[in-house]
């Protein structure tokens, strides 16, 4: 995601505590750094942070982890965040090197709301964040349980994660070609997704997850 430099972000990022750009100092001590054992929710390319900062407000029994690359993006919802006094925690970081951020199974939900397709070369698919590399890297911080919640608008996209999530052991559930048409009781809607569902674009969503015995 691109967005315009922000004259405050640098001081955003210097100063608050809940922006973390070294997150391999707490892989396997997240329980300690929360301070409590309540369930680790993370978001994989929050943006500016509408969909997570609402999902805390919602569900103050989990502790929420949000992951993007652009520091320019990441400071909205940092300071959202910090404003409203939801106890999110921001790493300013790379999907790729996800599986050094946390230790084994300190994870149990991941978020995956319209990622880049990488749909100009086949070469390019093992950048998606459905692709077997990444869904590999998901089992290691989901440990012997976990589930994957995904959402885009990208039908190319949406049905190679299916095929990459049943290739790699994981089971799927609430499966949806049009989301929004089957009202979803709960379902947050994330900057992008805002402006697809006024241009009433279908919006393409799947559960995928699996236990020790898949």
């Amino acid at each position: 995601m691109r967005a315009r430099k922000k004259s405050w972000a640098p001081r955003e990022i210097e100063t608050n505590p809940a922006l973390i750009e070294t997150p391999t100092d707490h892989a396997g001590r997240w329980a300690e750094y929360f301070g409590n054992d309540k369930p680790i929710h993370l978001e994989i390319g929050c943006g500016m942070g509408r969909h997570i900062t609402k999902l805390a407000a919602e569900n103050p029994g989990v502790n929420y982890i949000a992951l993007e690359r652009e520091p320019n993006v990441i400071v909205t919802g940092a300071r959202a965040a910090r404003e409203a006094g939801l106890g999110i925690t921001f790493i300013i970081g790379d999907a790729r090197e996800i599986a050094g951020f946390f230790g084994r199974g300190e994870v149990s939900r991941i978020y995956i709301n319209f990622p880049d397709p990488w749909r100009n070369r086949r070469k390019w698919h093992k950048r998606r964040l459905t692709s077997a590399g990444f869904l590999h890297a998901y089992r290691h911080v989901m440990g012997d349980t976990g589930e994957v919640f995904h959402k885009t608008d990208n039908m190319p996209l949406f049905e190679f994660g299916l095929e990459q999530f049943s290739q790699n052991g994981f089971a799927l559930r609430n499966i949806s070609l049009d989301l929004h048409k089957s009202n979803p009781d709960g379902n947050i809607m994330t900057e992008y997704e805002m402006k697809f569902a006024a241009l009433n674009l279908p919006i393409y969503r799947c559960e995928a997850f699996y236990s020790s015995s898949t």
